[in-house]
This record gives structure tokens, sequence and C-alpha cells, in this order.
């Protein structure tokens, strides 16, 4: 089987139909730091940017082919988690990448499409964050939130569909924010000796 590179595809894709070169990001490869952590399970394309210590769970699904992901360090996207990021459409929008800070838990089943979730926050189970709205750092989304286009989620507790803000954040929910996080920079390390103990027996 022929094997091309990264440059001479999409050199030989524009030749082939020009319409493929309308789409850059779908020929990067994502670039992950030797102490991030993705499960075997996950899916990651096109141009995605990892940061230091992120974990990717089971499942996860992050597509950066019309635009850029990025994560930052220390963050973690878990189990069935959806990544998507806009592209331009016939000229009538502009393309949207979707931008992860530090220190940021993005839980089970959450989508998040072409948005921007700030530096420690935490996104609940199922939440859904949608083109353009903005997560403030210091902002827990509650579990099944709906984020709308455009929407700023200013810190504090935020719930329901479409979300709306509940109250402040309590200090032992700013410290959970904080907790998570490093909690699961541990996890991934504890689950990268593990598969580096079976890669072991099994080669033995």
């Amino acid at each position: 089987m022929l094997a091309l590179s990264s440059k001479a595809l999409r050199r030989f894709s524009s030749i082939v139909s020009p319409q493929f070169s309308a789409f850059p990001h779908v020929f990067k490869r994502p670039v992950v730091p030797d102490s991030a952590f993705i499960h075997p399970a996950a899916v990651v394309e096109g141009d995605v940017r990892v940061g230091q210590d992120v974990s990717i769970w089971p499942m996860a699904v992050i597509r950066a082919d019309v635009d850029t992901i990025v994560i930052g360090d220390r963050s973690n996207i878990q189990d069935g988690c959806v990544l998507h990021v806009r592209g331009e459409f016939y000229g009538r929008q502009e393309g949207m990448q979707l931008i992860i800070g530090e220190d940021v838990s993005i839980g089970h089943a959450v989508t998040l499409h072409a948005c921007r979730i700030e530096p420690g926050t935490l996104i609940g189970i199922g939440s859904i964050i949608l083109d353009g709205a903005v997560v403030q750092e210091g902002t827990i989304m509650g579990a099944g939130c709906v984020l709308p286009p455009g929407k700023v989620a200013t810190p504090g507790l935020w719930i329901g569909n479409p979300a709306r803000r509940l109250r402040d954040l309590s200090d032992s929910e700013k410290e959970m924010i904080k907790y998570n996080a490093a909690n699961y920079v541990n996890l991934k390390n504890a689950w990268k000796e593990k598969m580096r103990l079976d890669a072991a027996k099994g080669s033995a």
C-alpha cells in the first residue's frame, strides 16, 4: 500500500479535487505532549493542540477538521464528550475555534461546539455549550445545562436549559474545581502506568 506524507497528500488532494484544499485542518495531526494521556478508545483527529498533563477518556470524540481545538494544561475531557468546531459556510460565516483553558474539567457526555471555556471551570455531565458561547473563569455549569450561541456565563453556578445563573460559588465549590482537575492528573498518571505494565506483560 502506498503511503503518502501529509504534505504530499494535501498536494495530491488539491489536484484531484480542488474542494479538498478548502479543508486544510483535515490534514493536520494532533499535537500531543508525552505528559498527556489519550485513552485508546478516544478519537482525536485534525488540528488539535493538547497541553501538558491533559487527559482524554474513553469514547470522547475531538474532531478539529474545519478549525482548531486547543486544550489547556491539566484539563480533562471525560468519557463520551464530543468536541467540534465551526467551519466557514459559503462565505456567510467565519470559522470558529474551540478553546479550553487550563485546569478545566469537562464532565461525561458534554458537547462543546466552537466555544471558549476559560481556565478553572467545571462543565457538568451532559451539558451543551454552543457556538461563540463563553464560560468564564470560576464557573460551574450544572449537569444538563445548555448555553446558547454567543451567551457568556459569568462566574458562579449555572443551571437549566437555557442556562441561567443561580448564585455565587461557595468556597467548597471553588476548591472542588481545583481538586477535580488535579485529581484527574493523578488518575491519568495511574492509567499510564497501568498501560505500561500491561504492555510489558504482553511482550514478556
